[in-house]
Parts: C-alpha cells; structure tokens; sequence
C-alpha cells in the first residue's frame, strides 16, 4: 500500500498501458472478423449478381462510346484497345462493386485520372528531351541500378515487392496491408471470373438461339 501510495505516476502508466493492451485485442480480432465478412462476400450469389449489373452497364457504356469514336471522323489517338478497355471496364465495375472499402479498390477508382496526369507529363517529358541531348544515356544507367539494387534484396522481401506491384495500391505498403489486401483482392478476383464466364455462357446461347430461329425449317 506505501508503495502505491508513494509511486501514484507508475501505477497510472501500467494501467494505460494495460488500457491498450486490451483495446489492441479487440481491433485485431474486429479486423479478422472483416476479413472473413469481405471474403464470405465476395462468394455470395448477391454480390455476384450486383457486380454482373454493374459490368453490363460499364460494357453498355464502352460500346456507346466505341460507336461514337467509330463515327467521328479523327478518333483521339489516347483511346485503349477493345480489349484492354473491356478489361479496364471490367476492373471498375469490381471496384465500384468494393465501394471503395479497401486500398486496391480506391487505387483503381483513382488511376484513371492519374493516367492522365501521366500522359500529359510524359508529352512534356519528350519534348523536353528533345531539346536536352544526353538524356537517353542518364535513363539507362538510373535502370541499371535500379535492376542491381532489386537483386541485391534478399529472396523474401523480393516476393513481398514483387506481390505489392501485382495488387493495385500496395506498391509501398508494409507487408501485413499487402497480404490483407491480396487475400481481399484474389476473392474479388475469382468473382470477377465467375460472372464473367457466366454472362459469355449467357451470350453464347442466346446467339446460338438466334441463329437457330433465323435458320429455315427443313423440307420434307
């Protein structure tokens, strides 16, 4: 009793410290538990569903203004390639379906514009190098030493980069985020690979039907 009576700040500091301890249990198990929740969700029929909407809209879209840049005279010369457009198409409407919740998501709601910001540097960028002689040699070399320094990193931290540029958002996380998200983002994923192969089955027999019915009936 003295020596409580006497130390009345150390006795303050363990318990704060015996505070968070208890507040840090619960979060990590609050976060296991979204974990389990997001990936639960992303195998249930309802999201498969909302995100099978979502894609018919971004691809009724796409063909929208792949019909409106065909009928212009000077098509922008910034325009995808179909594939690459359905793909981005595709990737949105996964991220729209995520709401945003989750680093990959927010990543590929925001590359669009930065696209932009991109493209428009890179123009300034070559015709600056254009007037600046000697710039190729300088990008050469800073590649070089970039490639030596990744062979430098040991074999597990070159997975870990490696598996941070593959998910959107997590080239410069921490590798506890980068396995969150990657968990979160192979489920969306797989989703995304069953509604899309359900709406081509759907496609497929329904131009097969068609063709069918546009077929004569056959002569006795």
């Amino acid at each position: 009793m003295a020596s409580m009576i006497r130390n009345p700040v150390t006795n303050a500091n363990s318990d704060r410290s015996s505070q968070k301890k208890k507040k840090e249990k619960p979060s990590a198990a609050m976060s296991k538990e979204n974990q389990q929740q997001s990936h639960a969700k992303w195998k249930s029929e309802a999201q498969q569903q909302i995100y099978s909407s979502k894609l018919i809209q971004a691809l009724s879209q796409l063909s929208l203004n792949n019909n409106n840049t065909s009928s212009s005279p000077s098509p922008p010369p910034s325009a995808p390639r179909p594939g690459r457009a359905v793909r981005e198409a595709a990737d949105r409407a996964l991220a729209v379906a995520a709401k945003g919740r989750t680093r990959w998501s927010r990543a590929i709601l925001t590359s669009r514009v930065k696209l932009k910001f991109r493209k428009q540097k890179r123009n300034r960028g070559s015709a600056a190098a254009k007037v600046v002689t000697g710039s190729n040699r300088s990008r050469k070399s800073r590649f070089s030493v970039s490639k030596l320094r990744a062979k430098s990193l040991p074999t597990v931290q070159r997975k870990v980069k490696v598996l941070g540029r593959l998910v959107p958002g997590c080239r410069k996380q921490p590798l506890p985020v980068i396995l969150e998200e990657a968990t979160d983002y192979i489920a969306a994923l797989e989703m995304q690979v069953r509604a899309m192969s359900a709406l081509a089955d759907l496609l497929s027999g329904s131009g097969t039907a068609a063709s069918s019915s546009s077929l004569p009936p056959p002569t006795s």
